[in-house]
């Protein structure tokens, strides 16, 4: 919400952007870096969009049948741009024991 002066208040400035989204139909996977001690990574968002039934626009985690080709097009996107787009100071490769 902006101030009457039409400033932004402190939290519309720290408000962190997406790096990009990808979009098929409904189905939006959106790519964030992150910061930490450690240095920078990607994190993915993953939502589809709907029309309630007043007609109002609805965000959910939930997919039908037939949104899993678009689940699957935009997170292989997501995949491939966060493997071709490392972020500068990114964090240390962790092997699968320290996961």
């Amino acid at each position: 919400m902006m101030q009457k002066n039409g400033k932004k208040t402190d939290a519309e400035k720290i408000k962190p952007e997406p790096e990009t989204k990808f979009k098929a139909g409904g189905v939006v996977a959106t790519v964030w870096i992150n910061e930490t001690d450690n240095g920078k990574y990607f994190s993915v968002s993953v939502e589809r969009s709907y029309k309630n039934s007043e007609g109002e626009w609805m965000r959910t985690n939930s997919y039908k049948a037939n949104d899993l080709a678009k689940l699957r097009t935009v997170v292989q996107k997501a995949e491939e741009y966060c493997l071709m787009n490392k972020p500068e100071g990114t964090e240390k490769e962790r092997t699968e024991e320290e996961d």
